[in-house]
């Protein structure tokens, strides 16, 4: 794999490649041409994307000329409409891959000297893997070595299997650990004693034990991480990461309390715990502001998936939204609402996970099957935030 941006890459580096002799192996592989129309091409495609995905990732590399897996020659490619190729590709990938990989990148064109162009398919490692080629009759799993792809056998088709189901245990248990915290308060700033939304963002590459991110970045702009329902906050390091949270509301037993907070782990995971918008000491008591809810959290999760976006943190990502302390509280509405709101009837709202795969999601998409999930427990039928075409458009 090419250590650079996948559409900062030029045809120098390409260039380099040849002049280093750099081997095909376990995360290269180069083409002289795309992929054409026939099952044997498609079949070959998927063989090689997959391969990669189930391995360490990697770069497919077209254009370039190969002889026994050494690069000879930058060839290029004629491409007459590259929008049009680059969509056949995709849908190629998507329906031919069974788990959809996420985070497949194509490259910009890479102009050469010959008026030709290169392009560079990046496959990140799968954490969710295995991944099956699908097409047609051929249903095989594909790994990769040094010396390129071949037929995963049953010992590693167990491995991969066990090592999914365990990200996925862990991932779960991870967010159920952090909700016992916040109800006890063992929180990284203590929360005034309300009801809480909690928010987590969890990329399933968190759970590599070796992953860290450079979070310096985000820590000399805070203002891209406000805490839910804030435009700004208190920031500081902290053991776990980087801390953003909200000004004091007063003290208790000689110790501040605090509004909201957003934990950047080092490892790349966000949770982000509000505690006034439920705030049950207003005149109305015990009430979710319907509106005025959703609308930070659209905000709050576009605001996060820019930071980790910044921070280039692989996909896909799990998003968790959970109502903590919420048992008698009921869905405030507009009077011309039809149907009287039904109170809650448990005290912790675990609402479905939400799997992300591409960072073009709009946050609005992402959250409205939690946001119909807490109307249904009010005893509505979905969000009325939301029109018939599912735009969101906030009474």
């Amino acid at each position: 794999m090419i250590l650079k941006n996948i559409n900062q890459i030029t045809a120098q580096d390409l260039q380099t490649l040849i002049d280093n002799s750099v081997l095909e192996g376990k995360m290269i592989e180069y083409k002289q041409e795309l992929p054409g129309n026939s099952d044997t091409d498609k079949k070959e495609f998927l063989a090689d994307v997959s391969s990669f995905a189930n391995a360490s990732g990697g770069d497919l590399i077209y254009g370039i000329v190969e002889d026994k897996g050494i690069p000879i020659e930058l060839k290029g490619l004629t491409i007459e409409n590259i929008d049009s190729e680059i969509s056949r590709l995709e849908n190629i990938i998507r329906d031919g891959i069974g788990p959809r990989i996420s985070g497949v990148a194509i490259s910009k064109p890479i102009c050469l000297l010959n008026s030709k162009v290169a392009l560079i398919i990046r496959v990140p490692k799968s954490w969710i893997s295995p991944h099956r080629v699908i097409f047609k009759s051929h249903d095989k799993f594909y790994s990769r070595s040094t010396t390129g792809k071949y037929p995963m056998d049953v010992g590693e088709l167990r491995v991969a299997f066990n090592l999914s189901e365990t990200i996925t245990e862990r991932i779960r248990n991870f967010r159920v650990d952090r909700i016992s915290k916040i109800r006890a308060n063992e929180t990284p700033v203590p929360l005034v004693d309300t009801a809480k939304i909690a928010l987590h963002l969890i990329p399933v590459i968190s759970f590599n034990p070796a992953q860290r991110y450079e979070i310096s970045r985000i820590a000399s702009h805070p203002e891209k991480m406000p805490p839910i329902y804030q435009s700004s906050g208190l920031s500081r390091y902290n053991l776990d990461g980087f801390l953003t949270y909200y000004h004091q509301e007063d003290r208790v037993e000689g110790k501040s309390r605090f509004y909201s907070y957003v934990q950047l782990f080092n490892n790349g995971i966000v949770e982000a715990v509000e505690g006034k918008l439920l705030n049950p000491k207003r005149p109305a008591g015990l009430y979710i502001p319907s509106g005025a809810y959703e609308k930070a959290l659209i905000k709050s999760v576009s605001d996060y998936f820019g930071v980790l976006k910044l921070l280039n943190v692989d996909l896909p990502i799990i998003v968790f939204l959970t109502l903590i302390g919420v048992k008698g509280y009921y869905m405030a509405v507009d009077v011309t609402t039809v149907g009287a709101s039904e109170t809650i009837d448990r005290d912790i709202l675990p609402l479905p996970e939400n799997i992300i795969e591409s960072y073009n999601d709009s946050a609005e998409n992402i959250l409205r099957p939690c946001f119909d999930s807490i109307w249904n427990a009010c005893g509505f039928s979905r969000s009325h935030n939301y029109d018939a075409s599912g735009r969101w458009i906030a009474k």
